[in-house]
């Protein structure tokens, strides 16, 4: 789902207006596109007794976005204390979270537990001992190894520093269940960006097997099921979206079918964080410098900070020039300021021509844009803004100072004599 046309149409009329009140680069989310998504999921897996999405607040955490999520029923897939703290502040609790993490320390697990708790989602067969109480509730990560293979991010779960092995899940559980668990759930995560819905079909599949076998064998049933996340979106424009409709019908139909011969249907949770709002989230930034040497070097006032996809993983992003669409093109780098020649969100694209002061919009920076960010050559991280279902447009983080960037010079003075 590149940037669709009715996000461009309730967008590029007023985006000069907007440039000019906020300032560039900025962020910019599309509250009725979210909301659409977010229907669109949940009509996909009605059919499913209980369902739910569990939105991934690494992928956008913004309060606002946050509660957008929270309107539409949605809970939410932590990985960290802040993101935990975060979700809380919303209101979140108990289970309206899912606190999914890896390498979880003594701190993590106090701020699980605090407030109400959550769905504790554990990693490692080794912390079960080390979790200071054993929730009702409890949820492990599964690892299949070599059962299947990964799609092209993740890769070979074999090689994954996630999730508890198949040799060790059954284990697991019993575990967890000696130490007072009473209830559960199963967890998996084998995707990132994928597009082909039957991958996560099979996903599906697999962990309903894997829910009667173990069932069987340590006396217990599972609440829920959670397929994780990885839904992907179509970054190239002329790549086919995910199909999730059909995704939500072949699953539908294992869970019923599961349910006709179990007696029992588990609860489908899902953890999207990309599909729910990765298209519909702009980079908007200005061009301010062509350099004609070797190659076309546009220069324009957002860098990696802002963005890092492009530098980091040469993941492609569409990109607009405001008010030029169809008129004479030329192929150029668009590269920001950053000190690191891997600071481009394009590289020999053939793009309208570009002048100083022209804007450009970079699609489908709505998840893992901002949220990626970072600070290297002192480079501050520009604001977000929000495009209301009512032709409002807020600001919902303001950019970064160097008063920021400063904050953590000022502290109290410790010094270890040796």
């Amino acid at each position: 789902m590149p940037m669709s046309q009715a996000f461009k149409d309730r967008l590029f009329p007023h985006l000069e207006n907007i440039a000019a009140h906020y300032g560039t680069p900025f962020h910019i989310y599309d509250e009725a596109g979210i909301r659409a998504t977010g229907q669109q999921v949940k009509d996909a897996f009605a059919g499913i007794p209980v369902f739910r999405e569990y939105y991934a607040v690494k992928a956008l955490p913004n309060p606002s976005v946050l509660a957008l999520m929270q309107d539409m029923g949605f809970g939410f897939d932590c990985s960290s204390v802040p993101e935990l703290m975060l979700t809380r502040q919303q209101g979140a609790k108990g289970e309206d979270i899912m606190f999914t993490s890896n390498n979880t320390s003594q701190t993590d697990f106090a701020m699980a537990a605090a407030d109400g708790g959550c769905i504790l989602n554990l990693d490692d067969i080794s912390l079960i001992d080390k979790v200071p109480s054993m929730p009702e509730l409890i949820c492990f990560r599964y690892n299949p190894g070599n059962r299947r293979t990964g799609n092209d991010i993740i890769g070979k779960p074999i090689e994954a520093k996630y999730g508890v092995s198949h040799e060790q899940i059954a284990e697991a559980y019993r575990k967890a269940k000696s130490r007072g668990a009473k209830r559960f759930g199963l967890h998996t995560m084998l995707a990132s960006n994928e597009l082909n819905y039957s991958y996560m079909v099979q996903t599906a599949a697999m962990l309903l097997e894997l829910v009667e076998t173990l069932g069987k064998e340590l006396d217990i049933t599972f609440e829920f099921i959670n397929i994780g996340g990885g839904l992907g979106i179509p970054y190239q424009p002329d790549a086919d979206p995910l199909n999730i409709e059909a995704m939500g019908k072949e699953i539908t139909e294992l869970f019923l079918s599961f349910k006709e011969q179990q007696g029992y249907c588990p609860a489908l949770y899902m953890e999207s964080g990309r599909y729910m709002t990765g298209p519909h989230g702009v980079l908007v930034t200005k061009a301010i410098n062509r350099k004609e040497i070797y190659r076309t070097y546009v220069g324009v006032d957002a860098c990696m900070s802002a963005l890092m996809r492009p530098g980091v993983y040469g993941a492609y992003h569409h990109i607009d020039v405001l008010g030029k669409e169809g008129g004479e093109t030329e192929v150029v780098d668009v590269v920001g300021s950053l000190c690191e020649n891997n600071d481009k969100f394009a590289v020999e694209r053939t793009l309208p021509k570009i002048d100083e002061g022209d804007l450009l919009i970079l699609q489908d920076t709505g998840a893992h844009g901002h949220a990626m960010g970072f600070n290297y050559n002192a480079k501050m991280r520009p604001q977000e803004l929000l495009l209301g279902a009512e032709g409002t447009v807020s600001l919902i983080r303001r950019e970064e100072t160097p008063e920021d960037y400063f904050a953590t010079l000022t502290f109290e003075e410790k010094v270890l004599s040796l």
